[in-house]
């Protein structure tokens, strides 16, 4: 089992949950910190003794306050931590909820597992610290299929204004070439009520932010 802990989560009702769950995985070794560049100094310290944390477990959401700080997610400690210490265990444990940011955590971080804050979290977060030790990386099930239903739920009609749409073509110019090429409907309402469906669908403010979505779950 892991020895050495390092938890980032600047809520301290949090911090006596994941503390329950370290002491009945009897992981005696611990450090709680409330901010991501605090963390990373104490990663690099410890890597810089030849002492180094095994596992970090951090939240994704820290609340900005008067103090300065050049990490300001956990995104942003994750990718530095990774890169500072490339074997070191990571987790997520977050309220984050959309499936294309948790499977970004996996694709671009590299992390080797994640834990939706909420009930039941303890018993998630032991299974998968037991899991991530052992060398697997844990996907939540509900992302996965999420992921699985977005995906398939798209038909060659969304696929094809999708595309167009990541080549930077103008609404007008889709329904011009709908148009031309007999793909229905081809109404500048139809394409317009089909794109806001799909923002909908992926939950985007916006085309850029949908298409960028796309390309993480690899439908682009």
């Amino acid at each position: 089992m892991f020895t050495k802990v390092l938890v980032a989560e600047d809520h301290e009702i949090e911090n006596l949950g994941v503390i329950n769950t370290l002491n009945e995985l009897m992981i005696t070794e611990f450090s709680f910190v409330s901010y991501c560049d605090e963390a990373y100094s104490k990663i690099g310290q410890a890597f810089k003794d030849e002492v180094p944390f095994d596992l970090l477990i951090t939240d994704l959401g820290f609340i900005s306050d008067h103090r300065g700080q050049h990490l300001k997610t956990g995104q942003d400690l994750i990718r530095e931590a990774r890169a500072l210490q490339p074997d070191l265990k990571i987790i997520a444990f977050s309220v984050e909820k959309k499936a294309a940011v948790i499977d970004e955590l996996f694709k671009d971080y590299q992390i080797d597992g994640f834990v939706s804050k909420g009930r039941n979290d303890g018993r998630e977060l032991i299974s998968t610290i037991k899991k991530v030790f052992a060398g697997e990386k844990v996907i939540p099930q509900h992302i996965l299929n999420s992921i699985r239903n977005t995906t398939q739920s798209l038909t060659p009609y969304d696929l094809s204004l999708l595309t167009l749409i990541a080549k930077g073509w103008k609404q007008k110019e889709i329904v011009t070439y709908f148009n031309e090429h007999g793909i229905q409907p081809d109404s500048r309402s139809a394409v317009e009520k089909r794109l806001n469906d799909l923002r909908e669908i992926f939950d985007a403010k916006n085309n850029i932010e949908m298409i960028v979505l796309c390309k993480d779950l690899g439908v682009l």
